[in-house]
C-alpha cells in the first residue's frame, strides 16, 4: 500500500520567496519548489521595463507561458508574440524562447513546465550550456538593443 498524500497547504502571496535571477536580474519566485512539487516546474516572473529573461531552450521540458499582468512579449525562434492579460502560449522544449518587456510598466508571467528540468549551470557541461543557451546566458533581444546584458554595478 502506497503512503497517502499529505493535505496541501496554500502558499500565501506574502509568504512567497522572491529573488533576482542570477543572469538577468529578473525578480522571480519558484512556486513549485516552495510547494515541494516534483513533477512540474512553476515560477512567477516580474519583468520591469527594459528587462528580459534568459534566452534559452530545454532538453525535455515543455513550457506554458501565461501573462498575468501588463503587456507581454515573447520571442520564439524569430517570431515575436504579443500577449495580453490571461493570454497563453505553449512552447516545445527544443524551441529557443525569451520573454521581454519593452513597455513602460511591469509585466508578470506565470511559467509552468513539465517534466521539470532542475538546471544548475554550475553542474552543466559546456556542451549542454551551448545547447540550452545558444546565444549565451545574457543575450538581450533586438527589441531591447541586442547584445549582452551587463548587470548594474553594486552600490
Amino acid at each position: 500500500m502506497s503512503p497517502s498524500p499529505t493535505e496541501p497547504e496554500p502558499l500565501r502571496a506574502g509568504e512567497q520567496f522572491w529573488r533576482e535571477s542570477n543572469q538577468m536580474r529578473v525578480l522571480n519566485t519558484d512556486l513549485a519548489k516552495q510547494h515541494g512539487a516534483t513533477k512540474i516546474g512553476a515560477r512567477l516572473w516580474r519583468l520591469r521595463p527594459g528587462q528580459a529573461s534568459t534566452q534559452h531552450r530545454h532538453l525535455g521540458e515543455e513550457e506554458l507561458y501565461v501573462l498575468l499582468e501588463g503587456s507581454g512579449r515573447i520571442r520564439v525562434g524569430e517570431h515575436v508574440h504579443t500577449l495580453g492579460p490571461m493570454d497563453t502560449l505553449v512552447v516545445a522544449p527544443e524551441l529557443v524562447r525569451q520573454i521581454f518587456n519593452d513597455t513602460d510598466a511591469d509585466a508578470v508571467w506565470l511559467v509552468a513546465g513539465a517534466p521539470p528540468e532542475f538546471a544548475n549551470t554550475l553542474e552543466m557541461s559546456a556542451e549542454t550550456i551551448a545547447t540550452m543557451y545558444p546565444q549565451g546566458m545574457r543575450a538581450l533581444p533586438p527589441e531591447l538593443g541586442g547584445g549582452e546584458f551587463v548587470p548594474p554595478a553594486a552600490g
